[in-house]
């Protein structure tokens, strides 16, 4: 559910609201009833909250809402502010969900905004959902990729400054980062829809400007840090092309000449794909021995409450789950 506190439970409503998601999967959420109940109410919507303690538990039917209730967050909490509780509340949202998801109970997890601020209030250091999915999952190694229908592109590097990103930049990074963005492209059967098409198209950009220029921009970043790893990549038969100059590769693969964009730090990744529309984009963490995707967006605490979000985002990400759950 997220942020108890921000759109979480308003997008979550939302999108259970729409008939569509029952024919995609059987979705039940992971929070608390009685705020999902304020969120309802504040909408006007005629649903039912069941509050259930298993999946199994579940009714799985359109207009009644499965919520697995933790019963964490106080009651009358503020939309719009932060709160430690609500930050705490967030953490054991994901923590449960991730221990069903292991356990096989559940097949994929589709998270909704946490708050930063509230999560390290409540004593959890993280910098996002990644970082704990990472360490709950015990995985050593994950990449943050963001989906949208014209443009999918995963992440060498993320939640970090500028200038320790191009420090973490490896050719071992930069190659482990191409496979797991080609195995989620495999598993979603993004790229192979073409006739004959064997292996998505994958670009990787560069770090500097132009790509180096050829040595004229940064200090050879490009031919150590990157071009060992897409050699190697191309190698396994791998359709891998670059390093390429990143604004121009992003218009490339916007117009359907890639499947898939390596880009080498945060927002180099994030800006193309956010000015694309924030409605459309979908997180997923590509590495995990689960599923997991998210809406593109924060916890809008100054429209929390309001019931102004946009619950698009939210369904297209429980879309993507659903793709890319195990069958």
């Amino acid at each position: 559910m997220g942020d108890a506190a921000g759109v979480g439970p308003e997008v979550v409503i939302k999108a259970l609201a729409h008939r569509e998601v029952y024919t995609q999967c059987r979705p039940l959420v992971i929070g608390d009833a009685t705020q999902l109940e304020r969120a309802r109410k504040a909408l006007k919507l005629s649903l039912e909250i069941h509050s259930i303690k298993k999946p199994a538990d579940a009714k799985f039917n359109f207009g009644t809402v499965d919520c697995i209730n933790l019963g964490l967050v106080p009651s009358g909490i503020a939309f719009g502010k932060v709160s430690a509780a609500a930050g705490e509340a967030a953490y054991r949202y994901i923590e449960r969900a991730t221990k069903l998801a292991l356990e096989g109970a559940i097949d994929a997890i589709c998270t909704a905004p946490i708050n930063k601020e509230a999560l390290n209030a409540a004593g959890h250091h993280f910098p996002g959902h990644t970082e704990i999915l990472a360490l709950l999952t015990g995985t050593p190694e994950v990449s943050l990729a963001l989906l949208s229908p014209r443009l999918r592109v995963i992440h060498v590097t993320a939640h970090m400054g500028l200038i320790e990103s191009i420090e973490r930049i490896n050719a071992g990074l930069v190659e482990r980062t191409i496979a797991r963005g080609r195995e989620l492209l495999l598993r979603a059967g993004i790229g192979l829809e073409r006739a004959g098409a064997l292996e998505p198209r994958i670009g990787v950009c560069g770090i500097n400007p132009h790509a180096g220029e050829g040595g004229l921009f940064g200090r050879g970043e490009e031919e150590t840090k990157i071009v060992p790893a897409i050699a190697m990549a191309r190698t396994r038969g791998w359709k891998v092309d670059g390093p390429l100059p990143a604004d121009s590769l992003f218009y490339l693969a916007a117009r359907g000449d890639y499947d898939l964009v390596v880009a080498m730090y945060h927002d180099q990744g994030h800006g193309p794909v956010k000015a694309m529309g924030l409605e459309h984009g979908v997180n997923v963490t590509a590495g995990l021995p689960i599923v997991r995707t998210s809406v593109d967006h924060g916890t809008a605490f100054d429209i929390a409450g309001t019931g102004r979000a946009d619950e698009r985002s939210m369904l297209e990400a429980l879309k993507q789950a659903a793709l890319l759950a195990p069958r």
